[in-house]
């Protein structure tokens, strides 16, 4: 597995069969398997939930591991399970940040404690960044983080926001003008 999957580069991760094994074992109902399995991707639920849901970030990963403890029995083939995570924490972080975001305005004050929390050397993104996203619309940070960050095309990112290639291609143009223009203020 790549380094993209796991939340901090330099980290070695299990392969892909032992990760299937134990997704497999997780299924039947192996607790000792799912504890595993949710050890296994909470790093990358992290790295993906980080700029989207932003400081209810923490939120946004238990949400996105709840879903996947819950969802895991359902999950046909234990192949695609990274994809799936990916999924269900891309639309739980969004979920999270948009009812967040209905609760309150993006305050000021928290962007500013957002610096502290970075710290470069661990794959977390710079301050800066985390800056120009707090001030982001929620759906803007999530095509960033699915096309930029995950690197995905956009019918794979399309797929798991739920909306058109078109509208991820727009939304897209729209999110990568927002943060140049937010990155020269």
């Amino acid at each position: 597995m790549s380094a993209v999957m796991d939340g901090s580069a330099g980290e070695p991760q299990p392969p892909w069969e032992a990760v299937a094994a134990l997704v497999r074992a997780a299924r039947t109902g192996d607790a000792l398997a799912m504890d595993e399995v949710l050890t296994v991707v909470t790093p990358y639920v992290t790295r993906l939930c980080r700029p989207i849901a932003l400081s209810d970030c923490e939120d946004a990963v238990q949400e996105a591991l709840t879903a996947v403890f819950v969802g895991m029995r359902g999950l046909r083939d234990p192949q695609a399970f990274y994809g799936w995570v990916r999924t269900v924490t891309v639309r739980e972080a969004v979920r999270v940040a948009r009812r967040t975001a209905a609760e309150r305005a993006v305050d000021p004050e928290e962007v500013a404690r957002l610096h502290g929390l970075v710290d470069v050397g661990d794959g977390e993104l710079p301050a800066q960044v985390r800056d120009v996203l707090a001030r982001m619309p929620v759906h803007h940070r999530a095509v960033l983080v699915l096309r930029e960050l995950e690197e995905l095309d956009e019918r794979s990112a399309a797929r798991i926001l739920g909306i058109a290639p078109g509208t991820v291609k727009s939304r897209l143009h729209r999110a990568r003008s927002a943060f140049r223009k937010a990155w020269q203020q």
